[in-house]
This record gives C-alpha cells, structure tokens and sequence, in this order.
C-alpha cells in the first residue's frame, strides 16, 4: 500500500506549524533531534501541548542563539549536506525553491541571493526537521502528499526589506509557480510563511481535498499566535493510500497539450526526455493534419499538479507553441517496482507491473539488454526472454 499524507493548511502554513503537526502524527521527537545535531548549529528543539482556539495542538519551539548572519544558498546547502538520503534531498529542494523564488521576486540570480528571516537558524531548523520527520513517516519517495487550498491571509507583514503585503512576495510566488490554490481567509495577518509555502510545494503531489486513504493519526501543529478569529493551526492526515482494482493506484494528474506544425522534428525525441527528467509521468508525440495539409504533431504530457509551471516553460521554451491546453485526469496505476537480473554475465534491469502480490507486466530495459547482447554475442531477443524469464516467480505446482 502507498503511504498517503494530507495537509490541511485552511489556516496556513509555517515551518514550525508542519514540524509540530508531523511530530503529533507520529514522528519520533528523538529522530529528529539525532538528525538535527547532525547539523552542527547550537540547537535544541521541545515540544510542548497547547490551545488554540479552544483545541488541544502540538507546538514546537526551537532555541537557537540569535544569529546575524545573512546566509547565501551555498551556505545553507553546506550546512543541510549533512544529513543522509531523502531527508537531506527533501530539505536541499526546499531552500533551492526559497533561493530560486526570492532570486525571481529581487530580480537577481540564486547566487546573489542572501537570506534574511528564511537563512536563520531556527528555518534550517524547521525545513531540516520537517524532511526528518518526514522520513520518519515513510512519506518521501513514492509516497501520496496531497495540500489543501492554503489559506496566506491579508494586512501586511515586517521584514527585512521593511513592511511588505500579504501575502509576502516570496509567497506569492511560490504558490503561484506551483500552482496550488489559494484559500479564502478573514485573518488580517500573514498565515503564510515563505518557509511554509516552500515546504508545501516540495511536498506536494498533488493539491485539493483529502485523497482515498485509510488515516492511521491525525497530528495537530499550532502556529506561536493565538488569534481570536481562528485556530491557528495546521493539521495532517497520515496513512495508507486507498487502492482500486487489486491494488492498482489512482492518482490526479494534469494533462499538459500543444498542437505545433513548424518544429524540426529532430527535436521531439530530446523534448520528450528532456519532459520526462524535469517531472513528468508521460509524454508522447501524435501526428495530426493540421490547416493547409501541414504535418503536425499533438505533444501530451501527464504531469502532477506540483510540476505543471516547470512543464510548461520546458514546453514554450523547447518549441514554437504559443498556448497549451491543461485539463485534470485521473490516473490508475499498478503498483510497480525494479529488478536487477543477471544474464550472460550482465546486469539487466527489469520493471514488473503488480495486480494484487502478482506481477502481470514484465519488461525489460532495452538499452540493457541490448548492451548485453553486444558484448556477448547473443541476440538480443533471447536476452530479453531470459530476463523476463527470471524476473517471475515460479509457477505454484
């Protein structure tokens, strides 16, 4: 089964808010003070229950000397570089993200970035704490994270570039490249802090309600404001993603289309690998008879809602399309997994297709069998049904 994640950030979204509500989901508190000391900065990090609004909720706090260090993003990558595997991935994504959209609202370059409120250390604290608590949950990887419509608030907000509006630029332009959907809110106050919209669009799979899962805890993160006019919280559904058809996934996708007839058609192939390493599930090419009689093709792309932006600039940039047409799909999927084989002495790598605990497809990846074919002399057919040969299990006598 698919670890599934639902947040709802219908009050907004800070990092110490996710990291408390992770942390009352489920997450070990010692984890993640083991990964933080990894980090090398003077920090402790408690958790304490609170109310808010008449509601019980776990609130973090993080101690951390008062620092006036303006950190650029090499800077912090350094210092994140000490954790291990997806944490470490997951929170190096995060500042990128932050670095990246506060290059595009300052109208500079990530280099010339230099952290203010979002270099401290109490935010490489929250961002560190949230990828290890997320790594805690078996919620990186593969895992199903869908976001609520976020809710950012009004008024304006103090910063080191004096005051700003809500919701603050880096925000804005966070959720809006992203694009997830903003949530109506009366507070007159910022709900939506840079570091908590950068977390929520690199967790993100997908954006809306609760998906079909089977919950197993419900964790609660209070912001440090406890306002009148609402509970200042965020909370999480953690569990199991619901499944279909003996196991088969579904999932909301958005289909990305252009319709384009004068682009040298050498380029396709490079652009539709080039789709797929920046985020897409599928791509593909269809020829269609375009005005005139002129040769076309319709260029598809399946892509999740947190990667659409990335996706369509690839796509206006790589082509001479001047509009694409976005429509929401839903996607089911087997559940699926790699294996590595060894045949004539060679590793081939095979993909396997699961309906229930039983494997229905089984391909091998070309390139490796026919790597393997050249280097020993066997057609590449017969190394192609050895692999798949392997691949399954026996047959139940």
């Amino acid at each position: 089964m698919t670890r599934a994640l639902w947040v709802d950030a219908g009050n907004g979204a800070a990092g110490d808010m996710l990291l408390a509500a992770l942390l009352d989901a489920g997450a070990s508190l010692d984890t993640v003070r083991a990964g933080l000391d990894r980090l090398g900065l003077p920090l402790t990090v408690d958790v304490t229950q609170v109310r808010r609004h008449g509601f019980r909720a776990a609130h973090v706090l993080v101690r951390a000397p008062e620092s006036h260090v303006h950190r650029g993003l090499s800077d912090v990558l350094a210092i994140l570089a000490r954790l291990a595997g997806p944490a470490r991935d997951f929170a190096v994504a995060t500042f990128t993200r932050l670095a990246e959209s506060e290059a595009r609202v300052h109208g500079s370059t990530v280099d010339e970035v230099h952290f203010h409120e979002v270099g401290a250390l109490d935010a490489i604290a929250d961002v560190a704490g949230c990828a290890l608590a997320l790594h805690d949950l078996a919620l990186l990887g593969d895992a199903m994270r869908v976001v609520s419509p976020v809710a950012v608030g009004s008024g304006t907000v103090r910063s080191a570039h004096g005051p700003l509006p809500v919701p603050a630029p880096a925000v804005a332009d966070l959720l809006t490249t992203a694009g997830a959907p903003l949530a109506a809110h009366r507070a007159t106050m910022e709900l939506c802090t840079p570091t908590g919209a950068a977390l929520l669009v690199t967790l993100a799979t997908a954006w809306g309600p609760p998906p079909a899962m089977t919950p197993t805890s419900v964790g609660v993160g209070a912001g440090t404001a406890d306002p009148p006019g609402h509970a200042n919280v965020l909370r999480v559904l953690v569990g199991t993603g619901a499944s279909t058809l003996d196991g088969a996934e579904e999932a909301d996708l958005v289909q990305v289309e252009a319709t384009v007839d004068d682009l040298d058609p050498r380029v396709w192939p490079d652009l539709l690998e080039e789709l797929r390493a920046v985020g897409a599930a599928d791509a593909w090419c269809v020829p269609a008879l375009m005005r005139k009689g002129r040769p076309g093709q319709v260029l598809t792309v399946l892509v999740d809602a947190a990667r659409v932006d990335l996706v369509c600039r690839t796509v206006f940039a790589q082509t001479t399309t001047l509009g694409l047409r976005l429509h929401p799909v839903r996607r089911r999927a087997l559940r699926r997994d790699t294996l590595a084989v060894t045949v004539a002495g060679h590793e081939i790598r095979v993909k396997r297709g699961f309906l229930g605990d039983a494997p229905v497809t089984v391909q091998p990846e070309y390139d490796d069998a026919a790597a393997a074919a050249r280097a020993s002399g066997i057609p590449v057919a017969h190394i192609l049904d050895a692999a798949r040969a392997q691949a399954l299990p026996p047959p139940e006598l």
